[in-house]
């Protein structure tokens, strides 16, 4: 029986109208691509380069081209696919680039992300949480590249196995084996019991959100 391909999906409902209006120099279009899609691109970013913000300065970058090229969304790919592939790109160049003048160590110390936390009445509970999603982000940050986008891409942003294949340009099963190794790997570091709380890792929100939404406004023209 021959296999059954799924398909990756395609723009979803309003993305080629609010496409539209970006085309047309809409402000608030543009704000809302970007607010809708930092949390995503920066978790991808930062899976790669493992750097807050180098990762940001990658986003920014990305979005800058993405807009400037606007008129090549087809609709072929879902927006979010389509601006993940730009940071993709952009970050891998910036890691060529970073190993191509700078020797890296064997094991080189990623920083952590220090992000607010739910409040809580329960310090305790607080500091317990916070300590297990660093583990989360340092299990995250020791995978080696190969393993760490697929990981990143598939297991804390969610992405499907044909929407991450798309994303990476690698065939379904690659991604598959390779996130079976890198599971392997991070279990050797956590407890299954903190599983739960990937999907809180590496958030980008409040004033980094603004901040870069601002700065690419501004270096699109559309805000003082």
């Amino acid at each position: 029986m021959p296999a059954v391909l799924t398909a990756v999906p395609s723009a979803v409902p309003g993305e080629m109208q609010l496409v539209r209006r970006a085309l047309a120099r809409d402000g608030d279009a543009f704000r809302t691509i970007i607010k809708t899609h930092n949390q995503r691109l920066y978790r991808i970013a930062r899976g790669v380069v493992r750097n807050d913000s180098e990762a940001e300065d990658i986003v920014q970058e990305a979005y800058v081209k993405a807009f400037a090229h606007l008129d090549a969304f087809r609709g072929d790919s879902s927006l979010a696919t389509w601006l993940s592939r730009i940071v993709i790109n952009e970050a891998l160049g910036r890691l060529r680039k970073r190993r191509r003048t700078v020797a890296l160590p064997e094991n080189p110390q990623a920083e952590i992300i220090q992000f607010p936390l739910n409040p809580s009445d329960d310090p305790e509970r607080t500091m317990a949480q916070r300590q297990i999603l660093q583990l989360v982000e340092q299990a995250t940050d020791s995978l080696p590249d190969v393993y760490r986008t697929v990981f990143v891409a598939r297991v804390i942003e969610g992405l499907s196995i044909e929407e991450t294949a798309d994303l990476l340009g690698v065939r379904p099963q690659t991604v598959k084996t390779r996130l079976h190794r890198a599971r392997a790997l991070v279990r050797k570091a956590l407890d299954d019991q903190i599983g739960p709380v990937l999907l809180d890792a590496f958030p980008f929100a409040g004033r980094r959100c603004e901040r870069l939404t601002s700065a690419v406004m501004r270096r699109l023209g559309l805000e003082s």
